[in-house]
């Protein structure tokens, strides 16, 4: 058994990283290879992983993989076995999201947005659970605020995000009697390209600016968070003063929550009709 005061250490430890390309997938690849980690890299957009560098004599791997289709989350989990002999932690961190009223959303931007944030992370989880099993590793999924309460026209972010933590509570109880640790991270706003890459209602880009509540923390100021929440093997990361609140509001006065998100993100459903 391992020592609650014992931090995990990931020297020498296999992580695959999914969204690898930019933002908090980046600053992830690059903190867990600056404690020693060998990175597996993976990004949709292999050219973008060219621009991800390494320091030196760190051992990594850049991978093009897209999370939504199944065979590539296999293909990219046996070029992992290969490289490094296997895997000790998965960071499900690839996402998309969309800006819209459900109103005037079409079904299949939101089965898009499902197919990456949800999806994306059962095909990467289920085929590297056999090493991770064996290796009693660890699987971090990089959730929201968006995960545990409502956000006025993401219905479908809000819908992947919430499968996302029922699934890996549920996969906890299942994994961590066999020694796998689960770690959901729930941020609020972080300076990356989700938002600027995100879909209309109509599955173009959108076009209204987005509302935001607080600031935004760094891509490297969370990755942070989520390293020291992962080195002391936690369950739950509410990394910010926002998800905190959320956390504690949405659970004490639903309506209350409710009525305050609204009045702050309102806009978001204007924009999106």
């Amino acid at each position: 058994m391992r020592g609650a005061a014992v931090a995990r250490d990931f020297s020498g430890k296999t992580v695959v990283v999914t969204g690898a390309g930019g933002g908090l997938g980046r600053a992830l690849a690059l903190r867990f290879a600056a404690a020693g980690a060998r990175i597996v890299a993976l990004d949709r957009d292999a050219a973008v992983l060219q621009g991800l560098t390494f320091p030196e004599g760190a051992a990594a791997i850049r991978l093009g993989c897209d999370v939504s289709n199944e065979e590539d989350c296999v293909r990219a989990m046996a070029e992992a076995r290969r490289a490094f002999g296997g895997i000790d932690v998965l960071i499900n961190n690839a996402g998309i999201t969309h800006r819209s009223a459900f109103s005037a959303t079409r079904p299949d931007v939101i089965r898009r947005v499902m197919a990456v944030n949800f999806f994306g992370a059962l095909h990467c989880t289920h085929a590297a659970l056999e090493d991770l099993v064996a290796r009693h590793g660890m699987v971090i999924a990089v959730s929201s605020v968006a995960g545990f309460a409502p956000l006025i026209a993401r219905t479908g972010y809000a819908a992947s995000k919430h499968a996302l933590h029922g699934f890996f509570d549920s996969l906890r109880t299942e994994v961590e009697p066999l020694g796998v640790r689960v770690l959901l991270v729930c941020p609020s706003f972080i300076s990356t390209g989700i938002e600027r890459n995100a879909l209309a209602g109509d599955g173009g880009p959108a076009r209204h600016p987005q509302s935001i509540v607080g600031g935004r923390s760094t891509p490297e100021a969370m990755a942070e968070r989520i390293f020291r929440a992962a080195e002391g093997e936690r369950r739950l990361l509410l990394p910010d003063r926002i998800s905190l609140m959320s956390w504690w509001v949405s659970r004490l006065a639903p309506r209350l929550y409710a009525r305050l998100m609204v009045k702050r993100l309102g806009k978001e459903m204007r924009g999106g009709e």
